[in-house]
């Protein structure tokens, strides 16, 4: 047996948002960064990581481009979830000041959502390669008039100072990553709260037969299961061949999901489930909020 390496691996620069959700999700965990998602999901099936981190949506920009794709050709099991507020902050190299800043660098969606921030001090926007990879430019060039919009983390890691900080338009602003793993782990049935509340995530593909989705839907409306994701996307570039991916509450133990996901097999041409996990304990706040 492959003795355990112990890492979770993400993608981006040490003090990347990814890197702050393997903190949160698992602080005894080493973080291992990694160029791409693609080089995530290798890290773990090839044993340099237990545990893969991957971002899959952001309540203000929607899902992320292309980890649904990846999600059934991986090999691996969701095993987890974990939400992160998305807090950003600008830094700076020790010693400046906010007066001194005139142009800040980020990825160019943390950019769109400080702009009234920006806009407030006369700061002017600069693409970066990412939020923790600008933040790791800013220290290397040593500008005093150029910061960087990164997370609190990335300040640390760094050793810039933060000149400001929740600077974000939008206070709620959180990011969904699953957690994955080599084998599937269905035993549990709460998360670190205590909540019992179970999530199972699903592709499939319906089979070429007059309202198919619609019929293979109506499991989960009439055994009163809640479905909190239905997505659609091509397969291979082809309109013809549309892929679907779902979220429902539930274990595929529970009588009313079981029922469900049976009424679904009937419809479908593949059906492939992805992971059964306990629920963050913020998805209840997100859903509220």
């Amino acid at each position: 047996m492959t003795a355990s390496t112990n890492r979770i691996a993400f993608q981006g620069e040490p003090g990347a948002y990814s890197h702050e959700a393997c903190r949160a999700a698992r602080p005894d965990m080493e973080a291992l960064p990694c160029r791409t998602f693609e080089d995530v999901i290798e890290a773990v099936r090839s044993r340099q990581a237990d545990l893969a981190m991957l971002p899959v949506e952001n309540s203000t920009y929607g899902r992320v481009a292309d980890i649904h794709h990846l999600l059934p050709e991986s090999g691996l099991h969701i095993i987890d979830e974990c939400f992160v507020r998305v807090h950003i902050s600008l830094l700076a190299v020790p010693g400046a000041t906010l007066d001194d800043i005139r142009e800040a660098m980020s990825h160019t969606v943390l950019l769109g959502q400080c702009r009234n921030f920006l806009r407030q001090y006369g700061i002017r926007s600069i693409v970066g390669p990412d939020t923790a990879g600008s933040a790791m430019l800013v220290a290397q060039h040593g500008d005093r008039h150029r910061g960087a919009l990164a997370s609190a983390l990335a300040g640390e890691i760094y050793g810039l100072d933060r000149l400001a900080d929740r600077i974000e338009d939008r206070q709620n602003n959180t990011t969904r990553f699953l957690i994955m793993s080599r084998q599937a782990d269905e035993s549990r049935r709460a998360n670190r709260a205590g909540d019992d509340r179970m999530l199972t995530s699903f592709v499939f593909r319906v089979r070429n037969i007059p309202a198919a989705l619609y019929k293979a839907m109506g499991g989960f409306a009439t055994n009163g299961v809640n479905m909190t994701k239905l997505e659609s996307y091509m397969v291979d570039g082809v309109f013809t061949a549309t892929q679907f991916y779902a979220d429902v509450e539930g274990h595929p133990d529970d009588p009313a999901v079981a029922r469900a996901l049976e009424e679904l097999r009937y419809f479908t041409s593949e059906l492939t489930i992805l992971g059964v996990y306990p629920a963050d304990p913020l998805r209840a706040e997100q859903a509220s909020g």
